[in-house]
């Protein structure tokens, strides 16, 4: 009974996870705000704090998301491919 639940758990946690990682980036950043105003107003955390986690839970980690570093958004300047200006 208790190895189902604990399997239950962690299969529920790396679920979520997985959501989470894979959502859209302005979803992601709604469902912070959301979490962070719910701990907020359950008393877990006070507002300093809930804007922490809301900036926290926000970010992505590592390449392969473009809402966190911008390297896709910024041209590339120089370098031996690119043709000479005349």
């Amino acid at each position: 009974m208790w190895q189902n639940i604990v399997v239950f758990l962690i299969v529920a946690g790396a679920a979520l996870y997985a959501a989470w990682r894979w959502m859209p980036a302005g979803w992601r950043r709604g469902a912070a705000r959301q979490v962070a105003a719910g701990s907020q107003r359950a008393g877990l955390v006070d507002a300093q704090q809930a804007q922490k986690l809301a900036a926290s839970l926000a970010k992505t980690s590592g390449c392969g998301s473009c809402d966190s570093c911008g390297s896709c958004a910024t041209p590339r300047t120089g370098g031996a491919a690119d043709p000479p200006q005349a």
